[in-house]
């Protein structure tokens, strides 16, 4: 399995913005977490389109877009513009699940589908087969530097299941909480794609990708 490390910038320095995300690319974080919030699904607002396609320019890493808004089927067309490689929408935001990841599709991305803590991964029976990423919710989304949440890690085992006894060839990502204390579990468990916001950029944001990289190595 192929395990990728998707720092989240809602975490970094935002005066040195660009820097930081050259910064923990080149150390080997495959992917670029970019967290977008209302204020409406999710009681925060962090950014929107300005700031990531002024971000696409400092990094060729995947930009892994994940929309914690309300009907985010208005908005892919211009995270599309912006330079997303991903998007990945909540189960609970959409009224029409099925369109809007075929919205994605349809632009060329690869679409995800987000599950907040509470939600089974039932939700999700339909409409697997379309997906290219699930991402399991380890902590209630809006809010940086949260704990884990232990049950999550069984909503992971038993999606790896399905996603195995279907055959597809669907990531598993998690956010919330993880750290290179506890990835190695998360891992276990059969997520392969991983957020970590403060776990990465509150510190030498370098050192600590290159530290998730080589224990992703050592899992191999």
């Amino acid at each position: 399995m192929h395990y990728k490390l998707a720092p989240s910038i809602l975490a970094a320095d935002f005066c040195n913005l660009g820097s930081q995300v050259s910064t923990v690319a080149r150390a080997g974080a495959e992917y670029i977490h970019l967290d977008v919030m209302d204020g409406a699904f999710v009681p925060s607002i962090s950014f929107g389109m300005p700031v990531i396609r002024s971000l696409r320019s400092c990094t060729k890493a995947v930009f892994d877009v994940h929309m914690m808004v309300e009907e985010p089927g208005r908005y892919v067309e211009d995270m599309k513009s912006c330079g997303a490689d991903i998007i990945t929408v909540h189960a609970e935001a959409c009224t029409h699940l099925d369109r809007v990841v075929n919205q994605i599709k349809d632009l060329g991305l690869k679409a995800g589908v987000a599950l907040n803590p509470a939600t089974p991964i039932q939700a999700l029976d339909c409409i697997l087969d379309q997906l290219d990423m699930v991402l399991i919710m380890t902590v209630n989304p809006g809010f940086g530097g949260q704990k884990f949440i232990p049950y999550t890690l069984d909503k992971v085992r038993a999606l790896r299941a399905r996603i195995d006894s279907l055959g597809l060839p669907v990531d598993i990502q998690v956010d919330g909480g993880v750290s290179a204390a506890n990835v190695k579990e998360i891992m276990l468990a059969g997520a392969n794609v991983f957020v970590a916001g403060s776990a990465v950029f509150g510190g030498d944001a370098a050192a600590r990708t290159k530290e998730f990289v080589e224990i992703f190595s050592s899992m191999q």
